[in-house]
């Protein structure tokens, strides 16, 4: 399988998620966010950038674990790629993360290109490794 291939497969299979809940877990998330910083006065130009972030962060999180976890799905075949490539197909979330916490952070806060950038690899190597280990963990259980 050529590297193209294996690409489109693992952005494939990034489609598997559950992303209506994952979108209202992440809404839900940088509401609850974006209030405490508004009760505790926290008021400043990057009030909105932290709680974007953190709606981000949340939304690719369950959308992605919650892909790997999920069995009824449309397409067996994808699927089983996704499985048995649990660290690929978690990278266009983990990338898609990155890129868009990166620009959050640069339009709605003060940040440079180069920090936001920096920052934002914190969250989407966390979001990588939690669903890489999912999905290693899924895998070893199936193959038992």
């Amino acid at each position: 399988m050529s590297r193209s291939e294996t690409r489109q497969l693992a952005v494939a299979s990034a489609t598997l998620g559950p992303w209506r809940t994952a979108a209202a877990v992440g809404a839900l998330a940088g509401g609850a966010a974006l209030g405490i910083d508004v009760v505790t006065g926290h008021w400043s130009m990057d009030i909105l950038a932290g709680p974007v972030g953190l709606a981000l962060f949340f939304f690719f999180l369950v959308g992605t674990v919650g892909g790997k976890l999920r069995r009824d799905t449309a397409d067996r075949r994808l699927a089983r790629w996704a499985d048995e490539h649990p660290w690929r197909s978690a990278l266009p979330a983990a990338g898609a993360l990155l890129v868009l916490n990166t620009l959050a952070l640069t339009l709605l806060g003060s940040w440079g290109l180069f920090g936001a950038l920096f920052t934002s690899l914190l969250p989407a190597g966390i979001l990588l490794v939690v669903a890489g280990v999912v999905g290693s963990v899924k895998r070893a259980r199936r193959g038992a």
